[in-house]
C-alpha cells in the first residue's frame, strides 16, 4: 500500500527533508495551522453482530500480496508509549536508508532504530520520545461484525475508515521478501472524502474498537472486495514480546470518541499517529 513517488514528494517534503530533518526539541512547541480534519460519521452495519471470531485455521482464505521494489514512500505509525516506540508496518520502512516521523510545524523526526517482524508485517520505530500513546486491546475476544475505524495518511493525507470485522485470512506475501501470516479481514463501510480511491499510505495505522482501544495495525486492501486487513492481535502481541515490550497502561491515552468514531482531530494534534516519510537514496 505504499504510494509512487510522485504522489508523495510535494516540496513541502522536499523542504522538509532538505533541511530540517531535526528531533522535536519541545513537547509544548505550537504546531503550524491546519485544516480541521473531516468527521467520519459512523454508518449503518452491514453485518449483524455475530460469535466470537473462531481461532486461525489452516483452512482461512488466503489473500496475495505482492511487496515490490524497495522505493521513496509514505506510510502511518502511531506511539504505543512514551518513550518513543512507535508501531507500523513492516513494508513502510524495510529497506529504507532514512525513516522520519512528520511531527507538524514543518518538523521531521528521524528515527533512531528500527526493528521488523521476521513473521508478520510489523515494525517498531524509535525516537527520543512521544507526546501522546494510544492503548492496545490485543488480548479481548473479537466478535463478527464488530466496528472499526482506521486512521492514518493515504496519499500523505489525514483520514478515517469504518469497517466491520469478517473473519480471519491467511496474507501471503510475495516479492521483496515472502512470508504467510494470520490476519483480519474487515468490510470497509465508508471512508472520509479525502483519503482519495484507495488507502494507499494508511499502512502501519491503527484500528480503534468503538471504545477507543487500538485492535490491531492496518497493513493492506482489497479495493475491488472492499476489503481491509489488519495485523491479528496475537501476531502484535508476540511481535512486542520478542522485544521485549510490554505496554504500560500508566503511559496509554484512550482515544477520546465523538459521535462513535475516534476523536482524528485529537489524534493528530496529539501526535498519537503520525505520518512516516521513507527515503531509499538518502546521503
Amino acid at each position: 500500500m505504499r504510494i509512487p513517488d510522485w504522489l508523495v514528494y510535494s516540496v513541502v517534503l522536499v523542504v522538509v527533508f532538505a533541511a530540517i530533518f531535526v528531533r522535536r526539541e519541545d513537547e509544548g512547541s505550537s504546531l503550524a495551522p491546519a485544516p480541521r480534519i473531516e468527521r467520519l460519521e459512523p454508518p449503518p452495519p452491514v453485518i449483524a453482530l455475530g460469535p466470537v471470531l473462531p481461532a486461525s485455521d489452516p483452512f482461512d482464505e488466503k489473500v496475495l500480496v505482492q511487496v515490490g521494489a524497495v522505493e521513496d514512500g509514505v506510510g502511518t505509525a502511531f506511539a504505543i508509549n512514551r518513550s518513543g516506540a512507535w508501531l507500523t508496518a513492516r513494508h513502510v520502512v524495510d529497506g529504507c536508508s532514512r525513516i522520519g516521523l512528520v511531527v507538524g510545524g514543518g518538523r521531521v523526526a528521524e528515527v533512531d532504530e528500527v526493528r521488523v517482524s521476521d513473521d508478520s508485517d510489523l515494525a517498531l520505530l524509535y525516537t527520543d520520545r512521544a507526546p501522546r500513546a494510544l492503548s492496545l486491546d490485543l488480548d479481548r475476544q473479537l466478535r463478527v461484525g464488530e466496528v472499526g475505524f482506521h486512521v492514518g495518511f493515504p496519499h500523505g493525507a489525514f483520514a478515517q475508515a469504518s469497517s466491520q470485522l469478517l473473519a480471519r485470512s491467511q496474507l501471503v506475501t510475495r516479492g521483496r521478501y515472502e512470508g504467510e501470516e494470520p490476519v483480519l479481514a474487515w468490510v470497509e463501510t465508508g471512508r472520509s472524502s479525502s483519503s482519495g480511491a484507495s488507502l494507499a499510505g494508511m499502512s502501519g495505522g491503527p484500528v480503534f474498537d468503538d471504545e477507543g482501544a487500538v485492535v490491531g495495525v492496518t497493513i493492506a486492501e482489497s479495493l475491488g472486495r472492499g476489503r481491509i486487513y489488519t495485523a491479528a492481535p496475537a501476531s502484535i502481541d508476540r511481535f512486542l514480546d520478542e522485544n521485549g515490550f510490554t505496554p504500560g497502561p500508566e503511559e496509554a491515552m484512550t482515544t477520546a470518541m465523538v459521535s462513535g468514531a475516534p476523536d482524528a482531530e485529537r489524534l493528530r494534534r496529539d501526535l498519537a499517529v503520525v505520518k512516516v516519510v521513507c527515503q531509499v537514496n538518502a546521503p
